[in-house]
């Protein structure tokens, strides 16, 4: 009878002694198993462990949620810390929300370093995702694209870029930006993606009175997506009871249509009147932010009509990530 085979116990090494290799490689500690069944595994569990609020603790958080989710396009100038500001040696830094063939970052042949948002891959942590794909292009060659990867491990946006540097961002009709002020031909590839990506583009412009309001035109209505900081059940709480009190609209002819997650927070929705424009919800706005706060502020329970209210808005909420 043949002997059955046993399994070699991986030694007690802690996986920070490890030195990282492929996946299919045998593991450095000696156990004689592969590295993604040794102490490689510790690291493909991190690689897709969802972080619920990857972008909390950056100024302008609702923001980066919004480029991230709901705008088409649009920039921002970023800004890195001293360790890291000498490799980029005084280059331009753009955030991005889309960039050519959904690349994660790009180095164009001016210098000029563009890291995307908006990427077909990554890990369950966007704020890791991003500042992988911006370290990788510092290093990178001038005229070449960040090819996407899935980092276990390594800093996040948070450890990266300048503490409390707020996001000044421009939203853009389309994405002419990759290539303007360059100075070099686009390839074939670049300009078919460009030319795609301005044809779909959803007309969207930023509130400027409220922060991480985006009213956008969508076919022939148009509707307001508002990235909220507060937390999802004291906020429901407080859209139920203005909803209730019938405060809860952009003005006359609008509606509170739902809400749906993205990245941890909580974005309402709202149906406006055929052909508003964006520079005419800036009073509403600040007016609702202002009934917002006072229903926030509210300690006492839910009437029967605000808990139904409430019930109608949980029952209409997706989740995005």
């Amino acid at each position: 009878m043949a002997k059955k085979k046993t399994r070699t116990a991986a030694p007690a090494t802690a996986s920070a002694d490890v030195p990282v290799v492929g996946m299919r490689e045998p593991c450095p500690c000696g156990s004689g198993r592969r590295y993604k069944a040794c102490h490689g595994r510790e690291a493909a569990e991190a690689s897709t462990a969802l972080v619920r609020r990857p972008f909390q603790g950056l100024a302008g958080e609702c923001d980066w949620v919004a480029l991230r989710e709901i705008v088409p396009s649009a920039t921002a100038a970023l800004s890195v810390r001293p360790e890291h500001a000498e490799k980029l040696g005084g280059r331009d830094l753009t955030l991005a929300t889309v960039l050519p063939l959904a690349w994660p970052a790009l180095v164009r042949t001016d210098g000029h370093v563009f890291v995307g948002l908006q990427t077909n891959t990554g890990s369950g942590d966007a704020s890791r995702d991003v500042a992988d794909a911006l370290l990788r292009a510092l290093d990178s060659d001038h005229g070449l694209p960040v090819p996407p990867t899935m980092p276990s491990a390594g800093p996040r946006l948070q450890d990266v870029l300048v503490e409390g540097a707020a996001l000044d961002i421009a939203v853009h009709s389309g994405f002419d930006f990759w290539i303007e002020g360059s100075g070099a031909e686009p390839t074939a590839d670049v300009r078919a993606s460009l030319e795609r990506a301005n044809a779909s583009v959803v007309p969207t412009a930023r509130l400027a009175g409220v922060e991480a309001a985006y009213w956008a035109r969508i076919g022939t209505k148009e509707h307001l997506r508002w990235v909220l900081p507060h937390d999802e059940e004291p906020l429901l709480d407080a859209l139920a009871r203005l909803k209730a009190a019938g405060s809860d609209g952009l003005g006359d002819g609008t509606r509170l249509i739902g809400t749906f997650r993205a990245h941890g927070l909580l974005v309402p929705v709202w149906d406006l009147v055929p052909g508003t424009e964006a520079d005419e919800l800036e009073g509403p706005a600040a007016a609702f932010a202002v009934r917002l706060d006072e229903a926030l502020a509210e300690t006492a329970d839910l009437t029967s009509e605000e808990r139904h209210a409430r019930a109608g808005l949980a029952n209409r909420q997706v989740t995005l990530r």
